[in-house]
């Protein structure tokens, strides 16, 4: 992310820029250099100075008009209408849920109906929980360093990989795509079965960047296996690994994390941004969103209202080949699977069998909970529903690690450098997995 010291070593290491001849660029480290430095670099004495990064903190989100609530709820249908009255789910217990709502949402949970059990501004929530270490976290790629790394991918592996993009932002950013394809690039047609690998369709989760960026990292750099080679050969391969680089970098702007989980595109009254994630045409509105832009979970004015996601709709449409997709969030440790937007399963007997087989696959690859969407609550506009419905995607939202907890629990979007090594080299298992199964994802039951 945005590049702080920790120490002169460290920076040397990892800065875009060298500051000695003999020190190696980011974009230059091989897969387990990349891990080896993101561990050192969270492994290193954090610096003497966490009660100012806390109040600075607090300073940034002091005037934010959230809060961190703590909401009781035991059931699906109870946390799919609290994300319509405008709560962010970011934790869920037995008997409660937590996560962010704006004030004004309030009057809807000061009723019988709804058992608030606490709320603390976010501001402090942020500063307390320890959760906000920009500077340990210099790790992660920001827009320009991910260009950087896509870029570097593209220049070392011009015969099977190109870099395009497919479509800007609100603010006039790219959308990058890295493709892998032996005999195809760019935006050429291929026949080939397609799969794609997108992060950060929402802002906050910068982990979900990291997981498809350094895959791509690990398939060039073994694309002289015999298995990677087969799958080069014969697959058509996309990383998208910030769909939403507006909110990514609005999120970070400050050197402290802001909690955003949106777009930037300019709404009603002085608002900003919609969910992507509840963008998509797949009963864009309904259960489990919330039409109130301020609200975490605005569904937007319009299904596909969002620049991002019309690039994405639009890049779909466009390629009939395409035969699976990862959609990377966090976070919870879960492997879901569609429908997202309806309690009901996928009508298709067939294609429900294939989703539960590579949802369990990719589940004992890396630990996780294998699951209907829906099972956690309804959330309509779902990117990997519409991908299903749309064009017969076998499309996954996968929930990265850590897991999920109660009020302050264990979950949190800005877990540290220190989980990014373990994650990724799960996630990259997985995604061998569903590439194994991408040809024809039907033979896997």
């Amino acid at each position: 992310m945005i590049r702080l010291l920790l120490s002169l070593t460290f920076l040397a290491s990892l800065s875009v820029n060298a500051f000695a001849s003999e020190a190696p660029e980011r974009s230059s480290l091989s897969f387990d250099q990349l891990l080896k430095s993101i561990s050192s670099a969270y492994e290193a004495p954090p610096a003497p100075v966490v009660e100012e990064r806390s109040s600075t903190a607090a300073r940034t989100l002091e005037n934010d008009p959230r809060l961190w609530i703590s909401v009781a709820a035991s059931t699906k249908e109870e946390r799919t209408r609290l994300l319509e009255m405008g709560l962010s789910i970011e934790a869920i217990s037995a008997n409660s849920v937590s996560g962010i709502v704006h004030r004004d949402s309030l009057p809807a949970f000061q009723t019988k109906s709804v058992s608030v059990l606490a709320s603390i501004p976010l501001a402090q929530f942020a500063s307390s929980s320890l959760k906000d270490f920009p500077t340990q976290d210099a790790a992660y790629h920001n827009y320009q360093e991910m260009y950087g790394r896509l870029k570097a991918l593209e220049s070392a592996n011009p015969d099977i990989a190109s870099l395009f993009s497919i479509g800007r932002t609100t603010e006039g950013r790219e959308i990058w795509t890295l493709r892998i394809n032996s005999s195809a690039k760019g935006t050429k047609p291929s026949s080939k079965p397609g799969a794609v690998f997108q992060g950060a369709h929402h802002a906050r989760e910068h982990l979900s960047v990291e997981v498809p960026l350094l895959f791509a990292v690990w398939l060039l750099e073994n694309r002289d296996n015999a298995e990677v080679r087969k799958y080069i050969d014969t697959l058509d391969i996309y990383i998208q690994p910030m769909i939403n680089p507006d909110g990514a970098e609005f999120d970070i702007s400050t050197g402290k994390y802001q909690w955003w989980r949106k777009t930037r595109s300019p709404q009603a009254s002085g608002n900003f941004g919609a969910d992507l994630n509840r963008n998509y045409d797949s009963w864009w509105c309904q259960a489990g969103a919330s039409n109130s832009p301020w609200a975490d979970t605005y569904c937007g004015p319009s299904a596909f209202s969002e620049p991002e996601s019309r690039a994405v709709r639009d890049f779909v449409k466009a390629r009939p080949n395409l035969k699976t997709m990862i959609s990377y969030h966090t976070y919870a440790e879960l492997i879901l699977y569609p429908w997202g937007g309806k309690y009901e399963d996928i009508p298709n007997q067939d294609d429900l069998r294939v989703f539960r087989t590579l949802a369990e696959g990719m589940a004992r690859l890396t630990g996780y909970t294998a699951q209907k969407s829906s099972d956690l609550y309804a959330a309509t506009g779902d990117s990997c529903d519409w991908a299903y419905a749309e064009a017969g995607i076998f499309a996954f939202t996968i929930e990265l690690s850590p897991a999920g907890g109660g009020w302050g629990g264990g979950g949190t979007f800005y877990p540290g450098a220190g989980v990014i090594d373990k994650t990724v080299r799960d996630n990259v298992q997985a995604a061998l997995y569903l590439l194994r199964n991408t040809s024809d994802p039907r033979r896997a039951i």
